[in-house]
C-alpha cells in the first residue's frame, strides 16, 4: 500500500525529472506501465489520478536515478539526480 506523504509527486516534479534524465512520456509510460494519455493529462494538471498511478510514476523515476526533494519553509519540490542515472 502506498504512503501518501512518500509516494507525492507533483506534476512539475514528474516534468523535471523526465527532462533531467532526457526521457520523452512515452519513455517513462514504457517503464511505468501507465498510458501515455494518463501521464500528459496528469503532467498538464488536468487530472488528478489515483496514488497507486502516481507511486508507480515516482518509483519508476526513482529507480533510474532520480532523487525527490520535498518541500520546505524556503523551497518548493524539487528533483536531482544521483550520481550515475540512468540517462538516455
Amino acid at each position: 500500500m502506498p504512503d501518501s506523504r512518500r509516494d507525492m509527486l507533483e506534476p512539475r516534479q514528474c516534468r523535471a525529472a523526465r527532462a533531467l534524465l532526457g526521457w520523452s512520456r512515452a519513455r517513462l509510460a514504457e517503464a511505468s506501465g501507465i498510458p501515455v494519455p494518463t501521464l500528459e493529462r496528469y503532467e498538464r494538471g488536468e487530472t488528478s489520478p489515483y496514488l497507486r498511478t502516481v507511486a508507480k510514476l515516482r518509483r519508476t523515476l526513482e529507480r533510474a536515478g532520480v532523487i525527490f526533494v520535498d518541500p520546505t519553509r524556503e523551497h518548493g519540490p524539487g528533483v536531482t539526480l544521483k550520481e550515475g542515472a540512468l540517462r538516455d
